[in-house]
């Protein structure tokens, strides 16, 4: 009797157990689920906001990226012409001439299939200026500028490329008192059949613009076209100095001689063209 009441008692305090184990589980399970369902939370929130920086940043190098190149996108002439005065422009061009190197900086001329550019006292090594032979294609990078009617690039930086080409002269007789005139400004241009006028007192030409010059500054010269329309020309002596042949054509000019020209189209307050060859026609 007394072996089977233990029997029970041990049995009823079993059941017991079992009852406060399950209770204990249920407990630890809501717990442990509530805390599933706060660090799933938790990492969602995480990702969202790791995903929305993400997206922000590669959003921000995309208009860096396209900011970046729009400012080196290298330009047609049309462009550089519509491009507004200071604006930062891009070009690839031709070397055609070299005016002047001083003091680390260099003024060329340059032209490319579509258009001419002057480039003034551009950044430039003595040893980089003599690698600016005629014919180097470079890249140039500058600011639009404009001086007297003349259009350049200033504050200017370049790099070599690969490419050649040389220029020939176009015939802009026909253009000359034209508005068409301008849009070939600092392009190699030829002028035939002009007539050299009388400058001052009979002369043909002057050292400097005014006369007050001398021997080895620039020559200014007057010619007069098919209509009767007087036009001024200049010998740039940092382009063609005293020894030049078209320095020594120019100073034996008569009034009265018929004459074929060669230059750039240089602009100042209207055309102002450096002449690089004269040829008297007989």
């Amino acid at each position: 009797m007394k072996k089977r009441l233990v029997a029970m008692m041990v049995a009823v305090l079993a059941m017991s157990m079992v009852g406060c184990g399950k209770q204990g589980t249920n407990g630890s399970s809501a717990a442990g689920s509530q805390a599933a369902s706060s660090a799933v939370a938790s990492s969602q929130a995480v990702a969202s906001s790791q995903a929305v920086a993400s997206s922000q940043a590669v959003a921000s190098s995309a208009e860096a990226s396209q900011s970046e190149t729009e400012a080196t996108a290298v330009m047609s002439h049309a462009d550089f012409v519509a491009a507004e005065v200071e604006k930062e422009v891009v070009v690839e061009t031709y070397v055609q001439a070299k005016q002047s190197w001083w003091e680390d900086k260099a003024t060329v001329y340059t032209q490319a299939e579509d258009g001419a550019y002057f480039l003034y006292n551009m950044p430039c090594s003595k040893e980089d200026y003599e690698k600016l032979v005629p014919g180097t294609k470079i890249r140039v990078k500058g600011f639009k500028a404009v001086w007297n009617g003349e259009v350049e690039i200033t504050d200017a930086s370049f790099e070599i490329l690969e490419g050649n080409f040389i220029a020939t002269a176009m015939d802009a007789t026909a253009l000359l008192g034209t508005e068409e005139l301008v849009s070939h400004q600092n392009e190699l241009v030829a002028f035939k059949g002009l007539t050299v006028a009388d400058k001052k007192d009979g002369a043909t030409y002057l050292y400097k613009w005014d006369g007050s010059g001398k021997e080895g500054d620039d020559l200014y010269f007057d010619v007069t076209d098919a209509n009767g329309k007087t036009y001024t020309f200049t010998v740039e002596s940092y382009l063609c100095d005293k020894d030049s042949d078209v320095y020594k054509a120019v100073k034996e000019l008569k009034v009265g001689d018929k004459i074929d020209v060669e230059g750039f189209l240089y602009w100042y307050e209207g055309a102002q063209p450096h002449v690089t060859k004269v040829t008297v026609v007989k």
